[in-house]
């Protein structure tokens, strides 16, 4: 049942920042850039391979929408692991409390319960209508056009075509390349469609996933400032991996605190991500 999957936003534990609308009082606005879509606490991911033991433990971390959020590390720090739990495609080991609330009249769905529970429909359908993911290697359907790339999580959920597309492809300065395969993009413009199918559907949180390693420097902050651009035209939350600190921090993006320790006999390497 989805109806044992939600509770009162209210009963999360704190995350040592203040909700902002969380108030139930009669007359009680929320600031709609400012509500809260994730609240985590205590969320701990365990995984294990030939002797190795990876732990990724988020002690708080509470994300808003419309914020800009980035995870700096190297590469096996748990960035990816991450990413996917909060894209609901990895189940967390335990958890205190996993909540998301993608829209404001929408009651906060209860992640961990659906996942314990096998209400993976939910989940899958959260997924669909809300978030965008951009993988690393694009992921791109090689048998599309670029125009129809993009415009896949729109088909997916139904959604007419309204000229979404074809002003996400001017914005990304891809639109001389709509009616081409993949196979004829560069690495970069390839990126912009990626980038931009996340997008289109207008989701409230977008993921990516080190979007931009394939890339140079220059063309990196190029299309990382154009994807940025286009997530603030749709007030779009941005969660994003990267080892690049240095212009990350200079597009103005929150870094969520990150520090990975090894054992002594090093069978085994904790991450701490709180925010």
């Amino acid at each position: 049942m989805i109806r044992s999957t939600r509770s009162n936003w209210n009963n999360c534990p704190e995350s040592g920042r203040p909700l902002h609308d969380v108030s139930t009082e009669t007359g009680a606005t929320a600031e709609p850039r400012h509500s809260t879509i994730y609240l985590l606490h205590d969320v701990v991911k365990n995984r294990e391979a030939k002797g190795v033991a990876f732990r990724l433990r988020v002690p708080s971390l509470r994300i808003d929408r419309g914020e800009k959020i980035a995870l700096i590390g190297e590469s096996g720090s748990g960035k990816s692991t991450l990413l996917d739990m909060l894209a609901f495609i990895l189940q967390p080991s335990t958890a205190s409390a996993f909540r998301f609330r993608p829209e404001d009249d929408q009651d906060p769905l209860d992640v961990n319960t659906s996942w314990q529970n096998g209400n993976l429909n939910v989940l899958g359908d959260m997924r669909k209508r809300h978030i965008g993911y951009v993988m690393q290697t694009g992921g791109l359907l090689p048998y599309l056009s670029v125009r129809d790339n993009i415009n896949l999580s729109r088909g997916v959920l139904g959604l007419r075509r309204d000229g979404t597309v074809g002003h996400i492809a001017e914005k990304l300065g891809i639109t001389n390349q709509l009616k081409k395969r993949p196979e004829d993009l560069s690495t970069g413009e390839r990126q912009r469609v990626a980038i931009g199918r996340a997008l289109a559907h207008r989701p409230a949180i977008v993921i990516a996933d080190e979007p931009t390693a394939s890339l140079d420097p220059y063309a990196a902050e190029n299309v990382m400032a154009l994807f940025l651009d286009v997530a603030e035209e749709f007030n779009s939350t941005v969660i994003l991996a990267s080892h690049a600190w240095r212009h990350i921090k200079e597009l103005g993006l929150r870094r969520l605190a990150h520090r990975t320790t090894h054992s002594s006999d090093n069978k085994l390497t904790e991450t701490v991500v709180s925010g």
